[in-house]
């Protein structure tokens, strides 16, 4: 597979897009672990997927906001399967993404640690006992001479190597990514697995983490925030269901349950999980809560701490509200894995109904065209079809405010304007053809009434979580004294896929020309069971 041949026959058009957009990522290696597992997905970790005699490089722990408004941020990498690497320069080993590194030509261990920060004195100075070898530093602080920051809000930093062996690395602050990582002194450990997903992570045991050397890290509990039905005028007071996955009954008297959208805590005054069974707390019961808690409908973030002997162990379950007025809460994937989302139906006290889709539906994938052979279609590409009945305005306006829907994952928001007819298809492309919409119709045969959008970002060639949200509420926090304040606004979710190129059986959607394609549109994205391997279909069902 890996050797050049001739573009000669290929279509004018194509060849032009070829050059300008098409993926760099040279990985055709399986990426194993659990999915989903990013941002709205939390699982237990397979184990990652390795192909014999390739090696593979890995990020293995993440500061991407440090405590005490410190600027200073690093990541560690370490080889997690194959040889040493002789070369670095050679093998081309280099960060991509949310960190922009090329290594230098120097060896690279098994078994040791190396660390690259954003600011190398900063570093020398918050870890005096540092012994390793410490990069950087990286993006563009030499040209600029500004301090290269992560998103707080999370992202995706590439490792790359020359040939097989790429890996890519996600982190967010959100649900069920760990608190403890999010400006509160822990680092992001990787505890195996897909790196992609959140389940591959924990936080470090460790305040400040422990750069150079290996890492312990904390577990998760065994209770976990089920499901939560927010508070329905008429219908419902909100209540917060408990699930208990270990064998043996967990007493949470005394554990801290927390709303980040309300800025506020509850430590829960009585309360027994059972071994493999549910709890509910209604949200009117001030004998647990001291007060009646509200679970707005905008959504928003929640976790429950771990709490023994009057002290936070770390161990925490977090869960992300859809903005909606359903009941929002995790189910089980066929992998194993436990996907987040808004629920087709409340199940409360008993196992959980499956997500809520529609409706807009991800139809097609094409996410690793083919790189050394010649390809009818030389750029990746998405497709949203809207299954329902009625026309759908991707562009909301809600009491004098106006948001578009958004497309997680590929950084894309919609415009106003733009309306998908009922059975109709939106083909995303990536920007690098903007403005070439016009050639890309006729070249591939598109007819005008499909919508074509333009992302900003890019599909991951390992596998990343999609999510199609649409606008269901905001807050503005905008008055006359401070006009340019923030309008907060909160999300319901349509459809989300977490493709894997490890997905047996769909292994020819890893750059051997074929797309992901929707086979079933009543079971989740999430299931490797909705998708099949197919011809890529540009703009056509």
């Amino acid at each position: 597979m890996w050797f050049k041949k001739s573009f000669a026959f290929l279509p004018a058009i194509a060849l032009a897009f070829f050059m300008s957009a098409c993926s760099d990522d040279s990985s055709s290696g399986p990426n194993g672990g659990d999915e989903p597992g990013s941002s709205n997905s939390q699982g237990n970790s397979n184990g990652e997927d390795y192909v014999d005699g390739v090696t593979y490089v890995s990020i293995t722990e993440i500061m991407y906001n440090a405590p005490d408004s410190s600027a200073l941020e690093w990541v560690e990498l370490s080889i997690v399967s194959g040889d040493a690497i002789k070369d670095m320069e050679f093998n081309e080993l280099r960060l991509e993404g949310a960190v922009t590194y090329n290594f230098p030509a120097e060896p690279l261990d098994k078994g040791e640690y190396i660390v690259v920060a954003n600011d190398l004195e900063l570093f020398k100075k918050t870890y005096p006992e540092f012994k390793g070898r410490l990069f950087g530093p990286w993006g563009d602080d030499i040209k600029t001479g500004t301090l290269a920051k992560l998103a707080n809000e999370g992202d995706v930093i590439d490792v790359k190597l020359r040939g097989n062996g790429d890996m890519s690395c996600s982190y967010s602050k959100e649900p069920p990514w760990p608190s403890l990582a999010d400006g509160n002194g822990h680092t992001l450990v990787y505890v195996g697995g897909n790196a992609a997903q959140a389940s591959s992570w924990a936080a470090s045991k460790k305040v400040g983490g422990n750069p150079g050397a290996a890492d312990e890290y904390i577990k998760p509990t065994k209770v976990r925030l089920n499901e939560i039905q927010p508070f329905v005028l008429g219908s419902s007071e909100g209540w917060v269901e408990l699930y208990n996955a270990g064998d043996a009954e967990v007493d949470i008297t005394g554990w801290i349950f927390e709303s980040k959208y309300s800025g506020k805590s509850w430590t829960l005054a009585k309360g027994k999980v059972p071994a493999k069974g549910y709890l509910v707390l209604q949200a009117d019961d001030a004998t647990v809560f001291g007060e009646e808690v509200v679970f707005n409908q905008k959504g928003g973030e929640y976790y429950l701490y771990e709490v023994v002997s009057g002290k936070k162990t770390g161990a925490e379950s977090s869960l992300m509200l859809a903005a909606s007025t359903l009941t929002s809460g995790v189910v089980e994937v066929s992998d194993g894995s436990i996907a987040q989302g808004a629920l087709a139906s409340a199940t409360e006290g008993k196992a959980n109904a499956g997500l809520k889709m529609g409706p807009l539906y991800i139809n097609e994938i094409y996410y690793h065209p083919p790189e050394y052979e010649p390809s009818a279609i030389p750029f990746e590409f998405m497709e949203l079809v809207n299954r329902s009945k009625e026309s759908v305005n991707l562009y909301v306006t809600k009491a004098g405010k106006s948001k578009g829907w958004k497309v997680e994952g590929i950084n894309m928001e919609f415009s106003s304007g733009t309306i998908v007819p009922a059975d109709g298809l939106v083909l995303l492309l990536p920007d690098s053809l903007s403005g070439k919409e016009a050639a890309v119709r006729s070249q591939y045969g598109i007819a005008d009434d499909v919508v074509i959008g333009f992302y900003k970002g890019k599909l991951s060639n390992r596998g990343e979580l999609i999510a199609v949200k649409q606008p269901f509420d905001y807050d503005d926090f905008t008055d006359a004294s401070n006009p340019t304040a923030l309008v907060q606004w909160y999300y319901d979710w349509s459809d989300a896929a977490l493709y894997s190129d490890s997905w047996s059986g769909l292994e020819d959607a890893d750059g051997y020309g074929k797309s992901l394609q929707r086979d079933k549109f009543d079971v989740m994205g999430y299931e490797a069971s909705a998708w099949k391997a197919a011809t890529p279909t540009i703009g056509k069902k």
